[in-house]
């Protein structure tokens, strides 16, 4: 973001939950206002207007979700330009200005001033899109229950770890979060529970409820029961807990369902989705992660530019004689990389020309993630041309080789 040619006004906002301090610097870096601003529309509003009297207006937040949001869209209502200061950043900036203060004043002074002098540390704030903001709402809910979910089912393991660790292991990995185990949990209780019922009818209970056959898992439930005879304190409990345990992950995993299907709905009509999903690897899931942190693209002059953004670029350092050569990059949009990096390794499997350049790096020398990283970095190139284009992907034939 570079809009210290186009910029009148910088509006430093040190936002609060009830209200905001307001720091507004001219060019020259003068004070034009400096108080603080209540969270109401009109208040904004009004600030907002006064200030475009001197000239184009640039809104900075260093929040711009939550106690952020309405200050964002009320200038974006007044047709002010905005913009958003990351924390790290301003902490960053922060160092570089004199006292160790941390009032609300000097932070949105802070704010201002460094929109004014380093432009380039400012990002841009979500676009004014419903479906995008919506899809943001829902992510960041769906992201919420995800870690209920696996907080839950770590509740879940160490409770059958403390009381039947043999009962446990059977239920390894994602064999625990299976809907039949949790009905299973959830209609027997626990081990005792289990024991009471005996093999054939517990065996008889999963056959109406799985498609495949259920036998094995059943012998394996059996045989870790009978592999403990002693009754560990708490047992009973336990028996109280297991089961509710299981019906609350059970309800989570029914929210993020919801939540996905409603997610599909709201992107069925929107056409980036679709270019997007056109590519191998790529699903709903993905294709939403992407048009979450980059939208449609615009803001990156280059392909280069985004995969610096996503933080899957090698990062150049030389100093001296003894420090020089190409390193992953440890900065960057978290959620963009591992949408990318997790989308390069889904495709491995299942598209040719994405597995051979895989193989090519690995024989060059390269590890398994440095590798998927450089498929990743490659995939950035068409996905940029995809969004800019607006061209769904398609297939390149591979060059022939001369006899």
């Amino acid at each position: 973001m570079s809009p210290e040619h186009s910029i009148d006004i910088f509006l430093g906002l040190d936002v609060g939950k009830s209200e905001h301090h307001a720091c507004a610097l001219d060019r020259d870096g003068n004070k034009v206002f400096d108080k603080p601003l209540p969270q109401l529309e009109s208040e904004l509003a009004g600030v907002f207007h006064q200030l475009q009297k001197l000239g184009t207006v640039l809104v900075i937040v260093d929040q711009p979700n939550t106690i952020g949001a309405l200050p964002i869209a009320v200038a974006r209502d007044c047709g002010c330009e905005v913009g958003y200061l990351p924390g790290l950043a301003m902490r960053k900036a922060a160092d570089l200005y004199p006292g160790r203060a941390k009032t609300d004043k000097r932070d949105a002074f802070i704010i201002a001033d460094t929109a004014r002098t380093m432009p380039h540390t400012l990002r841009a704030v979500d676009r004014n899109d419903e479906v995008l903001s919506a899809l943001k709402m829902l992510s960041g809910f769906d992201d919420d229950i995800a870690r209920d979910c696996t907080r839950t089912v770590n509740r879940l393991r160490s409770v059958l770890t403390q009381i039947y660790p043999s009962l446990e292991r059977v239920f390894a990995g994602s064999t625990l979060t299976r809907t039949p185990i949790l009905e299973l949990l959830i209609h027997y209780k626990g081990p005792q529970g289990l024991k009471r019922a005996g093999y054939q009818r517990v065996l008889n209970w999963m056959i109406k409820r799985t498609r495949k056959d259920p036998t094995p898992l059943v012998d394996d439930i059996f045989t870790a029961l009978k592999a403990q005879t002693v009754t560990v304190p708490g047992s009973d409990a336990a028996e109280l807990v297991i089961p509710q345990l299981a019906a609350n992950i059970q309800a989570l995993k029914e929210q993020r369902n919801t939540i996905a299907e409603q997610v599909e709905e709201m992107l069925a009509d929107f056409p980036l989705c679709e270019v997007l999903m056109s590519m191998p690897g790529v699903g709903i899931k993905t294709a939403a992660q992407i048009l979450l942190a980059i939208g449609d693209g615009s803001d990156f002059a280059s392909a280069g530019h985004l995969a610096a953004y996503a933080g899957i670029a090698p990062v150049t350092r030389r100093s001296g004689s003894s420090i020089r050569g190409e390193f992953p990059a440890r900065s960057g949009n978290k959620r963009l990389k591992n949408a990318l990096f997790y989308s390069a390794f889904a495709v491995i499997r299942s598209h040719e020309p994405s597995r051979r350049y895989y193989e090519r790096k690995r024989a060059e020398g390269k590890r398994h993630n440095a590798a998927v990283i450089c498929l990743a970095r490659r995939r950035c190139n068409v996905i940029y041309a995809m969004l800019k284009n607006k061209e769904f992907f398609r297939e390149i034939p591979p060059r022939p080789v001369a006899a």
